[in-house]
């Protein structure tokens, strides 16, 4: 990214030491902590979303690792830290996975939302409404750091991908998951999601914080990360739900890989 691109995105200048929350964006999902399980509320398309975004982690991770495919527990023995884990939607899978995983959000409903399901669900998931860079300060190191659908969220692009890359043990794997910042993907998760399907409340998004797979590349790069993949997730209408494509113009998903 060059100087001039910096100035025009502040929000991916260099990190200057401002904390990576964002204290209006916690406080919109605050106030949606109780529909995180409503399949067919607010988080609808994260619900939509979200067996491919596991299909996803499930093949970086056999590569990464080179793990048998088969088998529930692909996960065993593997730490795991969901980054803005929400109600817990990707923490239960990865759990059911075998994965001891630790959830984060500095939103404390949505906390006590996801451990209210997993205590149901009979899952053992360790909930914490903090960061990872506190839990990087206090020396945590995970396996597998993953943050789905909140880099578009957060204050300091560039702090939040360091903290990533400080919170992932060497030779682990960072996923994250975002919206590009293009025509399509305002039309799609503003006007769309939000204005005219209504799935969202309308401000929930604000396009000038979507980010490029180019900037978020480089991003993890200058983190100390090498990328392994990026790849686009488009709904499909035919069958139903979401998959995999070469289209990053909306959504997209990324792995990357600390060296060691």
């Amino acid at each position: 990214m060059t100087t001039a691109q910096a100035r025009r995105r502040p929000d991916l200048a260099a990190n200057t030491g401002a904390t990576t929350v964002d204290d209006g964006e916690i406080a919109r999902f605050d106030a949606l902590a109780e529909t995180w399980w409503d399949a067919n509320g607010p988080m609808k398309p994260l619900h939509g979303m979200n067996p491919v975004r596991l299909g996803f982690i499930r093949e970086q991770v056999i590569m990464r690792f080179g793990l048998a495919a088969s088998g529930v527990a692909l996960l065993k023995d593997f730490t795991v830290a969901d980054v803005g884990c929400g109600g817990g939607l990707l923490s239960e899978p990865l759990a059911r996975m075998g994965a001891a995983v630790t959830g984060l959000d500095p939103a404390e409903r949505n906390i006590g939302i996801a451990r209210a399901h997993a205590r149901q669900m009979e899952l053992d998931i360790r909930y914490l409404p903090t960061t990872i860079e506190a839990l990087v300060a206090d020396g945590e190191r995970f396996d597998m750091v993953t943050a789905l659908e909140v880099v578009e969220h957060v204050a300091d692009v560039p702090a939040f991908l360091e903290a990533l890359s400080a919170a992932v043990k060497p030779g682990g794997l960072v996923i994250v998951s975002t919206l590009n910042r293009s025509l399509r993907a305002y039309a799609a998760a503003i006007i769309g999601a939000e204005y005219i399907l209504r799935w969202l409340p309308k401000g929930t998004h604000s396009w000038e914080k979507f980010v490029r797979p180019e900037e978020l590349r480089d991003g993890l790069e200058r983190a100390g990360l090498s990328v392994i993949e990026t790849r686009g997730m488009v709904p499909d209408p035919l069958r139903g739900g979401w998959r995999l494509s070469s289209d990053t113009a909306v959504n997209y998903i990324v792995s990357a890989s600390k060296p060691g």
